[in-house]
């Protein structure tokens, strides 16, 4: 059996995360797991960075985590694979299968529709995951779902309640 992170924030790139590469790699590597998809928060959410940036230092700043985490990953013994969450008014959405080249080369991204967006990405043969589908919070004014929009949803979200992660179970 392997064990993957399939949802882990780092710092300083993620605004909420409060450990570095290293330190989630090695926690991550002494627990077991045979890797990690680093999913800082995209250009669209809780990013730690200004956005008012050209496009293309936003992406060299977004993904400078996951390229460090590469190498370090190499150097440990953890695999390490690259993941984006896209935020849209506290509802977010798990990314895996694109790359740098790939965001690079689009930059209308950062001003698409959230569902055209959503759309994209499956169309560019991304996986797209509805993350903690049924948090509540107090910035969140309703829950929002987008069932045509994603291949599936979060279900066991370790931050999250019983409730919360039962909902999306059902």
């Amino acid at each position: 059996m392997y064990l993957y992170e399939t949802h882990l924030h780092t710092a300083p790139v993620s605004k909420c995360a409060k450990v570095g590469v290293r330190e989630n790699l090695e926690f991550y590597k002494e627990a077991g797991y045979a890797g990690v998809f680093i999913t800082n928060h995209f250009i669209d959410g809780n990013i730690n960075i200004d956005k008012a940036l050209p496009y293309e230092e936003l992406i060299e700043y977004y993904c400078s985590d996951y390229e460090e985490a590469v190498k370090l990953g190499k150097d440990i013994g953890i695999s390490v694979f690259f993941g984006i969450e896209s935020s849209y008014k506290g509802t977010d959405f798990l990314i895996y299968g694109l790359d740098k080249a790939w965001l690079l080369q689009h930059p209308e991204i950062r001003d698409m529709k959230k569902s055209e967006l959503l759309r994209l990405y499956m169309d560019e043969g991304a996986l797209v995951i509805q993350a903690h589908p049924f948090r509540e919070a107090s910035y969140i004014d309703h829950i929002r779902l987008f069932p045509r929009c994603v291949h599936g949803v979060e279900i066991f979200n370790a931050c999250r309640n019983d409730f919360d992660n039962d909902m999306a179970k059902h």
